[in-house]
C-alpha cells in the first residue's frame, strides 16, 4: 500500500527579497545609521576612480573598478568600511580610536564621522589594487 502524500504544507518564514541595489539597500537601514552610511558613501566615491561602480558584494554596496575597491555597511551602533586587511596595517596608528577586526574597521554613530581619514584610506586601497594582479 502506497503512503498518500501530506496535504498540508510546513509553515514558511517570511523573508524579504534580496538586495540587488544600493538604493535597496540604503532604503533599509535605519536612522541615524543611514545618513551617516549616506556621508560614508560620498566620501568613498569621491576617492575612487570616476568609472568604478557601486555593486552589491556578499550583501553590502561596494565599489568596483576591475575588482571590487571596498565595501561598506550599516550596522545597529555603528558603520563599517572593508578596505582589506593590509590597508588597515597601513593606518593602523590613524585607526587607534576605532574598533577594527582583520579586515574592517567601524565608525561609531554617535561620532562624527573621520571623512578625510575615509578618503586616504580608499585612495590607499586603490593604489593598493592598481599595483596586484585581479583574482
Amino acid at each position: 500500500m502506497k503512503k498518500q502524500k501530506s496535504t498540508t504544507s510546513k509553515p514558511t518564514k517570511k523573508t524579504r527579497p534580496a538586495i540587488k541595489t544600493v538604493n535597496q539597500y540604503l532604503s533599509r537601514v535605519p536612522q541615524p545609521a543611514r545618513s551617516h552610511l549616506n556621508k560614508m558613501r560620498a566620501a568613498i566615491r569621491s576617492a575612487v576612480p570616476k568609472d568604478s561602480v557601486e555593486i552589491i558584494s556578499y550583501g553590502i554596496p561596494a565599489f568596483k573598478q576591475k575588482r571590487v575597491l571596498v565595501w561598506y555597511a550599516a550596522f545597529s551602533n555603528h558603520c563599517s568600511l572593508f578596505p582589506t586587511a593590509a590597508v588597515i596595517e597601513k593606518f593602523k596608528n590613524d585607526l587607534k580610536p576605532f574598533s577594527k577586526s582583520k579586515g574592517t574597521i567601524h565608525f561609531p554613530t554617535a561620532k562624527r564621522l573621520p571623512t578625510a581619514l575615509i578618503k586616504k584610506i580608499v585612495k590607499a586601497r586603490v593604489a593598493q589594487a592598481e599595483h596586484t594582479k585581479p583574482h
